[in-house]
């Protein structure tokens, strides 16, 4: 069984981070013992609940050692990079998206957790880390996270291990659904059977259908914060 520990999760609370516009991406470490609900972290909160949390989006999980290639792309802004920057309740050392697969299931102390699907990089990092191209550069990288939805609620505590225990789907990595999202985005065969994934949340599955159907890649400008009114 593979385990990784924890030593704390983090949660955060709507508050302006740019004028006009709230977030929750600012978290902070939370007092435990970590209660997890069905829709996530208590205690945590998020500001847009259109498009972040939610039983698919229960708790985010980024990889620490995403911070080490951060710093060395851009410099300028290594004193952001260190956890919780990119808003996650879940950090770790030795899991990213090359080596979770979607469908994954993790038991946290009593609570059992199933990777649902990646993020989707949005503007929120461009304000988050003041640059315009941030969400941008965070998609391109492959450097997402992901999401957990929950399959049993429970309490965790410190010194207790995030433990891999089931693992439905070991030909989907996170990484190759990025790959197909944002780089071979027309590789028919392969969204065919993403979009046939159980475990896939399913606006991810509806994404690779409406794909499928017609031929278009979806504009990614607004999400990115790319155009005028993104």
């Amino acid at each position: 069984m593979v385990e990784f520990p924890i030593d704390t999760l983090y949660a955060g609370r709507p508050r302006e981070i740019a004028p006009g516009r709230r977030s929750a991406i600012g978290k902070t470490p939370l007092a435990p013992p970590w209660r997890i609900a069905a829709e996530g972290l208590v205690g945590d909160r998020q500001a847009d609940r259109r498009h972040h949390g939610g039983v698919e989006k229960a708790l985010h999980h980024y990889p620490r050692e995403h911070y080490d290639a951060w710093r060395a792309a851009a410099p300028d802004l290594a004193h952001e990079f260190d956890a919780p920057a990119f808003g996650e309740n879940v950090s770790t050392l030795g899991l990213t998206e090359e080596s979770v697969c979607v469908g994954d299931v993790f038991s946290l102390g009593d609570a059992r957790l199933q990777v649902s699907q990646g993020r989707q990089p949005c503007l929120t990092l461009n304000f988050r880390f003041g640059r315009r191209d941030m969400a941008r550069r965070t998609q391109e990288s492959g450097r997402c996270g992901w999401y957990y939805r929950v399959l049993e609620t429970g309490a965790a505590r410190p010194g207790d291990s995030l433990r891999l225990i089931e693992r439905p789907q070991p030909d989907w990595p996170l990484a190759r659904l990025f790959a197909l999202l944002y780089a071979r985005v027309r590789a028919f065969d392969e969204l065919v059977e993403m979009a046939a994934l159980p475990e896939l949340a399913p606006n991810w599955r509806d994404l690779a259908r409406r794909r499928i159907e017609t031929g278009k890649v979806e504009n990614w400008a607004r999400r990115l914060g790319e155009q005028p009114g993104g």
